[in-house]
């Protein structure tokens, strides 16, 4: 196969692939079905696009071949005139009309996933699974868990929803605090990935942060009184802001300190801290403090505000890193306080932070850990140790941009 062909069908699978599924799974009913026909014209695709080219609109002709495997499927089960008799009730059916907010298929398809039925963990993994489009490794390496465990999750996941039956479709108003926290979970996760991704060339994927933000923005429309939706969607506007500047013109990754802040998108901020203060609103209204989304974006205020590192408001940034811990305990939380600890009080303090983290095993695998404690060692003079420290992290990095500014690092620690 050519290889300009596979890119090709790599290319519109990453761009189109959620949605296809997702429009797939409204009209199956199934999401294991919707997943398996989409794979099926995947398929297709890599036989026929080689001999009779890439056609101009691939996602359309994916879909159309998907929903004539959905139909060829029917038709052998015998399934066929109750399936169209089905999908013309729920087309002519209108008596439900006044209430029905989720008009996108793939917020629709992010809370058919978080059904109550199906444990936190399976949520999760089948959610970054079908909406994410992320692969089984990068799950696992985001959960911190086992590759076999997570594809164990989604295989179970897909067998509990079909076997419960549950419907892809709006749930009523009674359900929804049921899987309001499982839904903001997952788009947190799409967009944590798209933040800081953990594998490939680059250490951003600014489509899936997008991807994340809209969802987050469609959902904080239909729960205007919920407050953690306020604030993730203040988060992701935040932290999306720092985008530009955080990566070179070739593609390289820039660090905080290194950043040129006049490429922070000013307007981006102004829209985040406007629905942060509403976030803020909607919880004194509700006699409730900041939750988690609340606290990181606050922290994430904090260094937007700033003119530079030095004039950042580290203790202030401390004090809501502690506040973040105590409510929704994090190793990575409790490693980003660390970091938080040496800008304020210094390296030496935020040392034994770290060794007590590392000490846990909580991060056990995580290249974070160690690139911390490096860089920590590295401020304290404490050469060899950060050099066996920085060395592990890059060891441990699965991202070609993360590894990079360990290696670099490490230059640096050389030259000296």
């Amino acid at each position: 196969m050519p290889a300009d062909v596979a890119r090709a069908v790599e290319a519109v699978w990453r761009i189109e692939g959620r949605r296809i599924v997702a429009a797939l799974a409204r009209m199956a009913g199934d999401f294991g079905l919707a997943e398996d026909v989409a794979q099926e014209a995947l398929a297709e695709a890599l036989g026929s696009w080689p001999g009779q080219g890439v056609p101009q609109n691939a996602g359309a002709w994916l879909t159309a071949v998907a929903k004539r495997r959905l139909i060829d499927g029917w038709r052998r089960r015998g399934r066929l005139d109750e399936r169209y008799a089905q999908l013309a009730h729920e087309m002519g059916d209108t008596s439900d009309l006044a209430w029905e907010p989720i008009e996108d298929d793939l917020l629709r398809l992010v809370f058919t996933a978080c059904h109550p039925v199906l444990s936190r963990e399976s949520q999760i993994a089948l959610t970054l699974r079908v909406v994410g489009g992320l692969t089984s490794q990068e799950i696992a390496r985001m959960l911190m868990v086992p590759v076999a465990t997570v594809q164990a999750r989604i295989t179970r996941a897909k067998k509990t929803l079909a076997a419960a039956n549950v419907p892809f479709a709006t749930p009523d108003p009674p359900e929804w605090p049921a899987r309001l926290v499982g839904v903001l979970g997952v788009i947190y996760l799409i967009f944590t990935e798209g933040y800081a991704a953990t594998a490939g060339e680059r250490g951003i994927r600014p489509d899936l942060a997008d991807e994340a933000l809209r969802l987050g923005r469609m959902l904080r429309g239909i729960v205007p009184r919920e407050p953690e939706a306020h604030a993730l969607v203040a988060l992701m506007e935040l932290q999306r802001s720092r985008f530009a500047a955080r990566e070179s013109p070739g593609g390289g990754p820039v660090l905080l300190d290194e950043q040129d802040r006049s490429r922070w998108d000013r307007g981006q901020i102004a829209r985040g801290s406007a629905v942060l203060r509403e976030a803020e609103r909607c919880a004194r209204a509700r006699g409730r403090g900041n939750g988690p989304y609340a606290l990181q974006a606050a922290i994430a205020e904090c260094h937007c505000r700033a003119v530079s590192v030095d004039d950042t408001d580290w203790e202030g940034i401390v004090l809501l890193y502690e506040a973040l811990c105590r409510i929704a305990p994090n190793p990575m939380a409790d490693l980003a306080r660390a970091v938080a600890v040496s800008m304020s009080t210094g390296p030496a303090t935020a040392l034994r932070i770290v060794d007590e983290i590392a000490a846990s095993g909580r991060l056990r695998g995580s290249a974070a850990l160690p690139g911390v404690r490096g860089e920590l060692l590295t401020r304290l003079g404490r050469t060899d140790e950060a050099r066996s420290a920085l060395s592990a992290a890059a060891a441990l990095a699965t991202n070609d941009a993360q590894r990079s500014v360990f290696e670099r690092k490490l230059a640096r620690l050389t030259e000296r």
